[in-house]
């Protein structure tokens, strides 16, 4: 019992601590901005590259990360993390110049820009939207509450932790937009990967640093046709799913674009590839190795049994913190910036031109909040949470990805053959998941992302009579659009 109440203790303390820090740290932050949507969505225009890296790790690493890599139990779901870095790169060296020379606050915004269209802007917003509210948010509470659930093995409604979890993360991205959401992921952050390099380490100690009598195929790096990466899709869909992510991705690019230049944004994406490089992949699937020796097949439940196990009782209430600390800091990013896709491409394109910024940010956030509870169900009982939340990607991020490609590789597009494409994407993966699926939903990916692509080429030609003409390298270098000198 006293046990129970240090820990108790430790949890309560350092989340107050961290949220404290956090005030005291954007109170001490200038650069304020008088424009209400730089502010709340771009932080002012002034997060230096430390934020930038700390906020953009530990948007990506969240509990569905740590639960749900370990979950598998394998090192080969390191590859998602190593394959990252390409990710990290492209947006370090060719999407974040495009954003800044189009003074972009959406990833969205480019391509109104770059087709001419507030309709395209908004269908792809509307999609982002769809995969933020309807996959990301519901499945990090899930996978967030179940560990917290779990460590603790309280007797407390999964539905209850996870509403007090939305309460929390919503709070923070109400209250100070990104700034706060970005400096509360760089000061948790400190804590979260060090608590996740201890459990690694605690991991490989319980099992004397010993793999034998682990299946060889949980040790592999090389996937064979059956295995949840097979070798082969690296070289095909799984470049593209990483740039889709880190280079086009409102949660992600968001926190590089509100740099106060370019050069400072580079740094800070360049520091996250670091990061991801040297730490990431190890603690989201060593641990989970070490547990299948100790407890066999445990699924998503893995990494809460393996940190109750090894964990010393003295710091479980240290490392719950630090956990419900990354499930916020990935809640509060994809909800800030699912509020800033809405206000800036669809309310303030559609509705009001210049709303209640504030207002607006507080009634979004909490309509999302609650309809991301109420679909925490759907995803209880998913075999493996990690493979679901890819596989569902690609609902999305091909169609989303390839109106990107046509608009910085071709002039002279119609927007309406891009919108078309985009939707006959969704309906063609959507196809590939439900109906018939001829081969891994990896290579499935750029097999809907060169159909995109063709179909929009296509019907710009047949429908609207217009050729398309690859833009020359250096207007493509530039990010400039069709007739822009």
């Amino acid at each position: 019992m006293q046990n129970d109440l240090v820990q108790w203790a430790v949890f309560i303390g350092l989340t107050v601590l961290m949220a404290a820090l956090t005030g005291w740290q954007v109170s001490r932050m200038g650069g304020r901005s008088t424009d209400s949507n730089r502010e709340y969505f771009l932080a002012g225009g002034n997060l230096t590259w430390p934020f930038i890296a700390g906020s953009i790790t530990l948007t990506n690493l969240s509990t569905d990360q740590l639960v749900g890599m370990n979950g598998n139990q394998m090192l080969l779901l390191a590859w998602w993390e190593l394959s990252a870095i390409i990710g990290l790169l492209m947006l370090c060296w060719i999407f974040l110049p495009i954003y800044y020379r189009n003074n972009c606050t959406t990833t969205t915004e480019l391509l109104e820009r770059k087709y001419g269209s507030k309709h395209l802007r908004a269908v792809v917003s509307v999609l982002f939207l769809l995969g933020n509210v309807f996959i990301y948010l519901p499945i990090m509470l899930y996978t967030g509450s179940l560990f917290l659930k779990t460590m603790f093995g309280v007797d407390i409604p999964l539905m209850l932790i996870a509403a007090v979890m939305a309460v929390l993360g919503g709070a923070y991205a109400i209250s100070g937009g990104l700034r706060t959401v970005a400096v509360y992921d760089t000061i948790s952050g400190i804590g979260i990967l060090a608590m996740a390099l201890l459990i690694m380490v605690l991991a490989l100690a319980a099992i004397d640093f010993d793999f034998s009598g682990i299946p060889p195929e949980r040790l592999s790096m090389i996937g064979d046709k059956d295995s949840p990466i097979p070798w082969q899709t690296l070289l095909t869909g799984m470049i593209f799913i990483q740039m889709f992510y880190w280079s086009t991705n409102q949660t992600i690019t968001q926190r590089a674009m509100a740099a106060p230049s370019l050069r400072e944004g580079q740094k800070g994406v360049l520091a996250a590839a670091v990061i991801r490089l040297l730490i990431i992949p190890a603690i989201v699937v060593v641990p989970g190795v070490a547990a299948y020796k100790l407890f066999g097949d445990a699924g998503d439940a893995t990494y809460g049994r393996i940190v109750a196990t090894v964990m010393p009782g003295w710091l479980s209430g240290a490392f719950a913190a630090f956990m419900a600390a990354a499930l916020l800091t990935s809640y509060t990013s994809v909800l800030n910036s699912s509020v800033t896709l809405y206000v800036c491409d669809l309310h303030e394109k559609f509705i009001a031109e210049k709303p209640n910024v504030g207002r607006l940010n507080t009634i979004i956030s909490l309509a999302f909040l609650a309809l991301s509870v109420l679909l925490v169900p759907i995803y209880m009982g998913a075999d493996s949470i990690i493979n679901l939340v890819q596989q569902l990607n690609g609902l999305l991020s091909m169609p989303i990805l390839s109106a990107f490609i046509v608009g910085l590789m071709f002039r002279n597009v119609d927007a309406r053959a891009v919108m078309g494409a985009v939707v006959f994407g969704t309906l063609l993966y959507a196809g590939f998941t439900f109906v018939w699926t001829p081969t891994h939903y990896i290579h499935l990916m750029v097999v809907t992302l060169a159909a995109c692509i063709a179909f929009a080429i296509g019907v710009n030609r047949l429908v609207f009579g217009r050729r398309a003409a690859l833009i020359d390298p250096v207007r493509r270098r530039l990010g400039l659009k069709a007739g822009q000198d």
